[in-house]
C-alpha cells in the first residue's frame, strides 16, 4: 500500500510540474509576439523558394537544372535540393511542421492576450473619486451641468450608456476589441486549410485523345492522405483550337463529360484557359495541347487510325509524325508531319525527300495509292486539382478582411462624476487620439451651452 501511495504521490508531483512547465515556460514563449514574426517570416521564405523552384519534377530535372559545379547561390544542387525536400515544399513535414507551432503561436497568443483584452473592454467601473479623472487623456469639470444631460449626448454618438445615482459610464467600439481575435482566427484557418490542402489534395496531368474516356491516374503531387476519385470518368468529347489571321494559337478548347459509374453523363461543360470544369471538389483545367493521331483512307478502304507521335526538333518547335504504309507487305509507305491542327500535313517518302502537302478532306494519288485525309485528331492536355482546404482558405481571408477592419475602430470610454456642484467628465481611447479629443471638446461645448452658468477653466490633458 505504500508503495502505490508512493507511487501516485510521485505521478502528482509530475504531473504538477508539467502544469507549472507548461504555464510558465511553454504557454508564454508561444505566446510571445517576437516567435510568431519568427515564425511567418521563415514560413514566407520558404513559401518563396517553393514557388521559384520548380515542384513535383522528376529527379533528373533537378540534376540537369542545379549541377555540382556551379551550384546555385555557392551551394544549392540538385543533390541537396532533394535531400532537403525543396522539390516538395508543401508537403514535407517540416514545412507542415511550422504551419502546426505558427497555428498554436497565435492560438496562445489569443487566448493569453487577446481574450483577456476583450474581457478587460466588457468589465468596467464606476469612477468614484475626483482623483482618478486626472489619469485619463482628457478630462475637465463642469458646473451647473446635470449628469443626464452628458448620457444623452453620448448616447446620440453612439455610446453605450450606464448610469447609477451620481456617476456615469459609456463606451463603444467594442468590435475594435474583438477585431485582433478575428484576425487570428482567420491566420489559423489559413494555415489550417494549407495544412488540410497539403495532406488531402493532389495534383495529376493527362493527355487524351479527342473521343476517349480516362480516369484520373497520372498523380504528380499527393498528399499522404489524398486518393483520385475512381466513382467516376471523364469522356473527352472534343478538342479543338482557334486560330487567328496569322495563323497562331488563339485559344484551345476542350468539350468534356463527367460520367458515373453506369456510363451516364452527369455534367458537361466547354472548358479553356483560365475556365475549368469543376466537379466534387476536383477542377479540371485546359493546360496543354498536343496531335494523338490521324484518320485516313487507302484507295476504297474504310477510315483507319493511326498515332502521331512527338518529333525531336533540338527546341525548334514542335512536330508530329506518324507512317503509313503504302503496300501491303509494308515495304514502302510515306511519312506525315503535322505541326497544327489546321488541317495540313506534309508527306515525305522513306529517303525523307519532301513529296507534296495534304489538307483534310482532299484525295491523292501517291505511291501508286489514293490517300485521303479525313481528320487530324488532337489531344488535350489536362492538369487536374484538388485542394479540400480550398473552403477553408476562402472563409479564412474572407474572416481576415473583416477582421482588419474592425481592428481599426477605436475602443472609447468615458466617466462622469457629480459631486455637490461640480461635474467631472473625461474619457480615454486606445486608438485615434485626435479625432476622440474632437469629439469630447464637442460634448463639452454642447454641454456649456445648455447650461446656465458657462465655466471658464475647462481643461484637456494629453496623455
Amino acid at each position: 500500500m505504500d508503495a502505490q501511495n508512493q507511487s501516485i504521490n510521485q505521478f502528482h508531483l509530475a504531473q504538477a510540474w508539467l502544469v507549472k512547465l507548461w504555464k510558465k515556460d511553454i504557454l508564454p514563449m508561444l505566446a510571445d509576439l517576437r516567435l510568431a514574426i519568427v515564425l511567418l517570416l521563415v514560413i514566407a521564405l520558404l513559401s518563396i523558394a517553393g514557388t521559384v523552384i520548380e515542384q513535383g519534377q522528376a529527379p533528373e530535372f533537378y540534376f540537369a537544372n542545379y549541377p555540382e559545379s556551379p551550384a546555385l547561390f555557392g551551394f544549392l544542387t540538385g543533390k541537396r535540393l532533394l535531400f532537403l525536400g525543396l522539390d516538395r515544399v508543401y508537403q514535407t513535414w517540416w514545412y507542415l511542421a511550422l504551419l502546426v507551432l505558427f497555428g498554436t503561436s497565435l492560438t496562445a497568443c489569443t487566448f493569453t492576450r487577446q481574450f483577456p483584452a476583450l474581457t478587460a473592454a466588457r468589465r468596467w467601473k464606476y469612477y468614484d473619486q475626483p482623483r482618478q479623472f486626472q489619469k485619463l487623456a482628457l478630462s475637465t469639470e463642469l458646473s451647473g451641468v446635470e449628469l443626464r444631460d452628458i448620457g444623452e449626448i453620448l448616447a446620440t454618438k453612439g455610446y453605450k450608456v450606464f448610469q447609477a445615482d451620481d456617476r456615469l459610464y459609456a463606451r463603444k467600439g467594442l468590435a475594435g476589441r474583438i477585431g485582433p481575435i478575428i484576425v487570428h482566427a482567420s491566420m489559423i484557418l489559413i494555415l489550417l486549410g494549407g495544412i488540410v490542402g497539403s495532406l488531402t489534395g493532389f495534383m495529376a496531368q493527362e493527355l487524351i485523345l479527342s473521343g476517349n474516356t480516362f480516369n484520373i491516374a497520372h498523380l504528380i503531387q499527393a498528399g499522404p492522405f489524398s486518393h483520385a476519385p475512381q466513382d467516376w470518368s471523364v469522356r473527352v468529347n472534343r478538342f479543338w483550337i482557334n486560330y487567328d489571321t496569322a495563323g497562331e494559337i488563339d485559344q484551345f478548347y476542350s468539350d468534356l463529360s463527367v460520367l458515373d459509374q453506369q456510363g451516364a453523363e452527369v455534367k458537361r461543360d466547354t472548358i479553356h484557359v483560365n475556365q475549368p470544369l469543376k466537379y466534387h471538389g476536383v477542377s479540371l483545367y485546359q493546360a496543354d495541347w498536343s496531335i494523338g493521331g490521324v484518320r485516313f483512307r487507302i484507295n476504297q478502304s474504310p477510315v483507319l487510325q493511326l498515332p502521331m507521335a512527338q518529333l525531336d526538333t533540338g527546341g525548334k518547335g514542335r512536330l508530329w509524325g506518324t507512317w503509313i504504309p503504302t503496300k501491303t507487305d509494308l515495304s514502302a509507305g510515306i511519312s506525315l508531319i503535322a505541326r497544327d491542327l489546321q488541317g495540313t500535313l506534309l508527306v515525305y517518302d522513306t529517303d525523307g525527300k519532301f513529296l507534296t502537302s495534304l489538307r483534310a478532306g482532299v484525295s491523292q494519288e501517291i505511291n501508286g495509292v489514293t490517300l485521303t485525309i479525313e481528320e487530324i485528331l488532337g489531344s488535350t492536355g489536362l492538369q487536374i486539382k484538388a485542394d479540400p482546404g480550398i473552403p477553408l482558405f476562402y472563409l479564412g481571408f474572407a474572416l481576415l478582411m473583416a477582421g482588419v477592419i474592425m481592428s481599426y475602430v477605436s475602443h472609447s470610454q468615458t466617466w462622469g462624476l457629480v459631486q455637490g456642484e461640480t461635474l467631472y467628465f473625461g474619457g480615454r481611447t486606445n486608438r485615434a487620439q485626435i479625432t476622440f479629443e474632437q469629439e469630447l471638446c464637442q460634448i463639452i461645448e454642447c454641454l456649456q451651452a445648455r447650461s446656465i452658468t458657462c465655466p471658464s477653466n475647462a481643461t484637456s490633458k494629453q496623455g
